[in-house]
């Protein structure tokens, strides 16, 4: 039920969407440093749960829902930009080391599930990229989960590693307080800007 060189050609421009830094990279980057590995691949697995979700409900036919209504992919912009700035300054007024991890954890995967569900880049990329992939007259459905799987694995994988390796360095980095509130500025302030630039985009639209 799938073309196989379609599914072929679909795997860089995956891989190439995982290996772009964003929001979902940035977040298990900072779950690593403020809880550990475990957090962080909690994290990444929400991140991978999200895409599922974007890529079912693309399957479902999102896309000719979006392009009825625009005013809905608006709102989903807006949401994400509100969201980011929420986790902006959240991260900012948490010490990194403040959680412990089991409890982090398991907010981890429900924050990691938010942060890419409202992240519009994920949801343009795979309403605008996915059906280029898709053979029309073979069952579409199949074709979308095969996609969003290549997408989930891939970016739980790379996600993951980022927050494994950020958790080891930052435990070492956190032995200065200078270097602990550079480190939550630093992310705290991608996350600012990256809802900014959200912001933008969609008065631009």
């Amino acid at each position: 039920m799938i073309d196989p060189v379609l599914f072929l050609a679909f795997l860089p421009a995956a891989l190439a969407l995982n290996l772009t830094p964003g929001a979902d990279m940035m977040f298990c980057f900072a779950q690593g440093v403020r809880s550990g590995p475990k957090a962080a691949l909690a994290a990444s697995a929400g991140i991978s749960a999200g895409s599922l979700v974007h890529v079912l409900l693309a399957g479902l036919g999102l896309g000719a829902l979006v392009a009825a209504f625009p005013w809905l992919f608006g709102a989903i912009r807006w949401v994400g930009a509100a969201y980011l700035l929420w986790l902006a300054w959240k991260t900012w007024a948490t010490p990194l080391m403040a959680q412990g991890p089991v409890r982090a954890s398991s907010r981890a995967f429900r924050d990691g599930l938010i942060v890419n569900l409202s992240n519009p880049k994920v949801i343009l990329f795979i309403l605008a990229l996915v059906p280029q992939f898709i053979d029309p007259d073979l069952p579409v459905l199949p074709q979308f989960l095969a996609c969003g799987a290549v997408l989930a694995v891939g970016g739980f994988v790379i996600n993951g590693l980022v927050g494994v390796f950020s958790g080891r360095i930052g435990r070492a980095l956190l032995q200065s307080p200078r270097a602990e509130r550079g480190l939550r500025g630093a992310s705290s302030g991608i996350f600012a800007a990256l809802a900014a630039r959200i912001g933008w985009e969609a008065l631009r639209a």
